[in-house]
């Protein structure tokens, strides 16, 4: 067996089980059998660089997947101008499926990368783009298409939203765990920059106004399918690149039955819920956050602007302000424990939302899209934005530390069931490794529900009012936080008990 410190990659001429694979023979040069991490020599002389080169790619497909995932949630406010007659109700479905298949596709996409091998199942993930895209190429330039295929199409953009549990377990074989919490941070955050990034960009493709107004809208109108075609064939470059620079861990192995061993954990479901609040927040918010702004602050009239707020101006600063603090949160979890910067990141999650709760109870319902209300709406932007962004710079934060957590909950428990030095720690770190990148897959499944969840509180189909309905949605946003904030402290933070000795609270966590 060799190894090319070049390119990071082998040769392999014997079996897996030298890196405690299943026993089967690599054959391609992609395949790395002896993978090291928590040695320092091995992470100094090579793993560190083949490690940084996987990550780059994975950030690039997973940005990728997340723009595509969210490709919705800024054209289906530009659909009604479009001559699609889609009520406030139907608008906010459209954003709310992709994240609900995403979410179900996350636990397969989990199992994909030992079934596959995390490079080959980038490249898979990053073609299947090409279904979404491609679709929505279709129908956007056909306003009689019936709402039902709408949502057909629109729920394949979730193929995007499963790139991510990939990538991260991927992503956690890698690094030692030392240099998880920064790893899989940057990791996510570059995956998560893809909503911040097809918010601002989709408006400037298409034909509309963008960039705070700095580009004017095209004379010849909105073309939603150029966004489409932009992004089927980035896709086309990410599968390529994968292919050409990524590489596979043999390392990487597992059974899905032994991955779903996790389901009977404690943890795996006190981390799910706690997700729920912190990227369920991101990504729900993220879809949402352009038809909030256009039912609250802005109507059509007069063309081609409209009065108010115009939201392609501003939609994307949310999923900036989250991505952007998502390394932040690994940052801080590494240095002061992952259940402290995650209680305090519930603490700002709820502080955010009361603040928004108070500046839409100081606005005018506009059911009839009134240029005066939102005129007179306009004056109160700057205060709802402002709290807006707390809670993405929360949920941001508490996504980095709660991935931090993941990995760490799992070695601790592998730590105290061995002795230091011993191949049975080995052996019992590297079966963590991998029941972390499983636990990651179901947390990240279970945790983006969240971004169903909450496009469907803003909906409200009994509520005729969008503001009152967005004003029920975020008290009962606000009394979950403080629920997630409370568990956060009981379970991982509250001074254990002598019987409680082996309390996780204790380990950084």
């Amino acid at each position: 067996m060799t190894m090319t410190a070049g390119s990071g990659t082998e040769t392999s001429e014997a079996s897996g089980a030298a890196g405690g694979g299943t026993g089967r023979i690599r054959r391609t040069r992609r395949w790395i059998e002896d993978w090291r991490p928590e040695d320092e020599r091995f992470w100094a002389e090579t793993g560190h660089r083949v490690a940084r080169r996987n990550l780059a790619w994975s950030i690039f497909a997973e940005h990728l997947g997340f723009s595509v995932w969210l490709i919705w949630s800024v054209s289906s406010a530009f659909l009604v101008s479009l001559g699609f007659d889609y009520s406030p109700q139907q608008l906010f479905l459209l954003v709310a499926l992709p994240n609900l298949v995403g979410s179900l596709l996350r636990l397969p996409y989990t199992f994909a990368v030992p079934a596959f091998g995390g490079r080959n199942w980038t490249m898979a993930s990053a073609a299947l783009l090409l279904v979404p895209t491609l679709g929505f190429a279709v129908l956007v330039q056909r306003p009689e298409t019936p709402f039902w295929v709408f949502c057909l199409v629109a729920a394949t953009a979730g193929l995007g939203g499963g790139n991510f549990a990939s990538s991260m377990a991927n992503i956690n074989f890698f690094y030692p765990s030392a240099k998880k919490g920064a790893a899989l941070g940057l990791n996510a955050a570059g995956g998560n920059l893809g909503v911040a990034l097809i918010q601002f960009l989709l408006p400037v493709i298409v034909g509309g106004a963008g960039v705070f107004g700095m580009v004017k809208a095209s004379e010849g109108g909105i073309h939603l399918e150029r966004a489409a075609y932009v992004y089927a064939g980035l896709a086309v470059v990410a599968t390529v690149a994968a292919w050409l620079f990524m590489d596979n861990l043999a390392t990487a192995t597992s059974r899905p039955r032994e991955q779903l061993r996790v389901v009977r954990h404690r943890q795996t479901w006190v981390m799910s819920f706690l997700y729920i609040g912190t990227f369920g927040s991101f990504i729900g918010y993220s879809a949402a956050m352009p038809l909030l702004i256009k039912l609250n602050f802005w109507v059509p009239e007069p063309a081609p602007l409209g009065t108010g707020i115009y939201f392609a101006y501003f939609a994307f600063l949310g999923a900036l302000v989250g991505s952007a603090t998502r390394p932040l949160g690994g940052w801080l979890a590494d240095r002061l424990g992952g259940a402290r910067v995650t209680l305090a990141a519930f603490g700002g999650l709820a502080v955010g939302t009361v603040g928004v709760l108070w500046t839409l109870g100081r606005l005018s319902p506009n059911p009839g899209a009134d240029p005066a209300v939102a005129s007179a709406n306009q004056s109160w932007f700057p205060v709802f934005l402002a709290f807006f962004l707390v809670v993405f710079a929360a949920s941001g934060i508490g996504n980095g530390s709660t991935y931090k957590m993941i990995p760490a909950i799992w070695r601790t428990e592998a730590e105290r069931a061995t002795e230091p030095g011993t191949p049975a720690r080995a052996t019992a770190l590297l079966a963590a490794t991998r029941q972390a990148s499983a636990a990651i897959g179901v947390i990240g499944a279970v945790g983006a529900v969240g971004g169903f969840l909450i496009p469907l509180a803003f909906s409200a189909p009994w509520v005729e009012d969008p503001r009152t309905a967005a004003q029920g949605a975020f008290a009962v946003f606000t009394a979950f936080y403080l629920v997630c904030a409370l568990v956060t402290w009981a379970v991982y933070l509250r001074r254990p008990s002598r019987a409680r000795a082996t309390s996780l609270a204790g380990a950084g966590i």
